[in-house]
């Protein structure tokens, strides 16, 4: 459940740095306080992937947490990787207990805040990706139930400020929180005939309402959140060429590029990001780190 990713400083050449960090200079080497990054979410935060032997997948060092961390490392920033999520993890198991990690009384929200809480003095980066598996009882079987898509929603708008409130409340002054949003695997549907495009264009208008709802939560909080739809092109239904299935619309192509969803046995249909997937996300969240930090 919990993983620790050490990335040794590359370069230091910072004119200034995260708050509270600080360069030696002189005869002495070079010197950082650590600097934590807390992951917490569902099983796309901890990297999950299709294996021969895990077909609906396993926690894997191909997350879009460790290339973040390797993409800071480019820049001179170490990052000190905790991954604490959980694959299913919903807003409501976040603040209840009972998801399929933490055994009662224990909970992610639990374990973040007592990591934030003996972090208290450090620098660090936190990143929230929530809300996606709240919505996934609302669209199955090729059939989108709206009604269960605004309730769940509704209900992600009352429990994740909740959430954000009592990590905000432990966390130290110079820790900065960036929300995840979401792509949608489901427009890979849109390759299953005409049922499974009327799904894939239903499936992109409930996630579009997941994120907007998302973006207000996290812009009430003071927190910036990572645009992962545009990264996945959600928007862009210009057709392109796709090796292998001819015209498609290029946010399909996205997903089939992106993600295990148009791959073939015993890979496939997999909704989670492949190595180019979670490359792209980690680039989303970088967008959203200050410069300097």
């Amino acid at each position: 459940m919990k993983r620790k990713l050490h990335v040794a400083l590359i370069a230091i050449a910072l004119a200034s740095g995260l708050p509270g960090l600080t360069v030696a200079s002189g005869a002495g080497a070079s010197t950082l306080p650590t600097v934590f990054y807390l992951d917490i979410g569902g099983s796309a935060s901890i990297g999950y992937q299709p294996t021969p032997f895990a077909r609906h997948g396993q926690p894997t060092d191909s997350g879009y947490a460790n290339y973040l961390v390797a993409r800071e490392a480019g820049k001179g920033i170490s990052l000190q990787l905790d991954e604490i999520g959980c694959a299913g993890e919903t807003t409501a198991t976040m603040l209840n207990g009972g998801d399929t990690c933490y055994p009662s009384p224990d909970s992610q929200l639990s374990e973040a805040i007592k990591f934030l809480s003996a972090h208290h003095d450090e620098s660090g980066l936190v990143t929230v990706d929530l809300g996606f598996n709240d919505l996934r009882p609302c669209l199955q079987n090729q059939r989108v139930d709206q009604s269960c898509v605004e309730q769940r929603i509704d209900l992600v708008r009352v429990q994740l400020p909740q959430i954000l409130g009592e990590l905000k409340a432990v966390a130290g002054p110079d820790v900065l929180f960036i929300g995840v949003g979401h792509y949608d695997p489901y427009l890979a549907d849109a390759l299953e005939g005409a049922a499974g495009k009327t799904f894939a264009y239903q499936s992109r208008f409930a996630i579009e309402h997941l994120d907007q709802a998302l973006s207000g939560v996290y812009g009430a909080s003071a927190i910036p959140m990572a645009n992962v739809g545009l990264a996945f092109n959600a928007d862009d239904n210009d057709p392109v060429t796709f090796p292998g299935l001819g015209m498609v619309p290029e946010n399909v192509a996205a997903v089939c590029a992106m993600t295990w969803m148009c791959q073939t046995f015993p890979y496939g249909r997999n909704m989670h990001p492949n190595d180019a997937g979670y490359q792209a996300i980690a680039d989303a969240i970088a967008e959203q780190l200050p410069s300097p930090w």
